[in-house]
């Protein structure tokens, strides 16, 4: 039997809304088969964007399906302390996901998946109505909700062509999983569903997902107008011929790029000790969310969007170090090393 959708407030347009399969992470501190202490975590790229956005002051709600069981509530518990309001479903036929991360070596970070089947992957169109009705400013989504389940697809194709006809910003983050999907599976899904978008996020791997262009020049061919690779120049182009506004390129430690209609921006990651990269996409998305929600243009959502990741790579977990709106100053200002009194 399926419990009642649950809500934590009363409908109202809120400044982002995001849905997805959130779940319980396990985290090592080495090899798994040696053995050893687990930590955990709430893991989900989409949950990781709704804290983001919420910590630095907006209004966010989040949509999805939990087990009924503790993995399900602390999931709920984690997402209401940091002030996001929920629009979900708890399944009581099916368990709440969760994975491993393990450690393996200083450089080398696995994840191994028990989402199969999870309450998580039944997320249906039904599930979205009432957060879609109440209204958002953006709708952010992300490839990895469209590979759980033909239902989930469904359920993000729903979402993006409703969103967009009225009026909010569609925000798609491609972040795509191969161990949930091949690039021609995702490809096939994601490329038409680009065209709801009015932002479209990828890393620089990734743009071929969404993007016909590839090849289309000599891969490695820089635009020395733009900085960029000239193969992506030229996916960007596609994308925004077909009516996307603004494609956000993440390249890691090598910064980010954002293709517009006017041109190209380029912006060099902050400078941090790294200890933890997982997350750091997801957190530099929600940077730069927030900061369009602010009004920024687009230097400045790339620069926060900047500092967001850094955050995000210089701290352990996936979201547990993102910053405060007060605290975006601490990085960038602050030499390092140095103590606060």
């Amino acid at each position: 039997m399926t419990a009642a959708v649950h809500s934590a407030f009363a409908p109202q347009a809120v400044d982002l809304l995001t849905f997805g399969e959130s779940m319980v992470s396990l985290r090592s501190t080495g090899p798994l088969s040696a053995g050893g202490t687990l930590g955990m975590h709430v893991a989900g790229a989409e949950s990781n964007v709704a804290v983001g956005v919420a910590r630095l002051g907006h209004s966010v709600t989040w949509a999805g399906v939990v087990g009924a069981d503790p993995h399900g509530e602390y999931i709920l518990r984690q997402l209401r302390a940091e002030g996001i309001g929920l629009r979900h479903r708890i399944d009581a036929a099916r368990n709440t996901g969760v994975m491993f991360l393990e450690q393996r070596t200083a450089d080398v970070t696995r994840a191994f998946y028990y989402r199969a089947g999870s309450a998580g992957s039944t997320l249906g169109r039904e599930d979205l109505d009432h957060a879609l009705s109440a209204g958002a400013r953006i709708l952010h989504l992300t490839g990895i909700t469209a590979a759980l389940s033909p239902d989930a697809r469904k359920a993000v194709e729903y979402a993006a062509e409703r969103a967009a006809a009225e009026g909010m910003e569609v925000s798609l983050d491609v972040n795509y999983r191969s161990k949930l999907w091949s690039r021609e599976e995702a490809r096939a899904v994601l490329t038409p569903l680009a065209r709801h978008a009015s932002i479209v996020i990828a890393s620089d791997d990734e743009l071929g997902l969404v993007a016909a262009a590839v090849g289309a020049v000599p891969a490695g061919t820089r635009d020395r107008d733009a900085g960029a690779d000239a193969g992506e120049t030229a996916m960007a182009a596609e994308l925004l011929d077909r009516g996307v506004r603004e494609v956000v390129v993440k390249r890691g430690a090598a910064g980010a790029g954002v293709h517009t209609a006017d041109g190209c921006w380029e912006a060099p990651a902050v400078p941090v000790t790294s200890i933890d990269t997982v997350g750091a996409g997801d957190a530099f998305t929600a940077g730069y969310l927030s900061a369009l929600l602010d009004g920024a243009d687009v230097a400045g959502r790339l620069q926060r969007g900047a500092l967001t990741g850094a955050f995000a790579v210089s701290t352990a977990g996936d979201w547990e170090g993102l910053p405060g709106r007060a605290e975006l100053a601490l990085l960038g200002s602050t030499p390092g090393g140095t103590t606060q009194r």
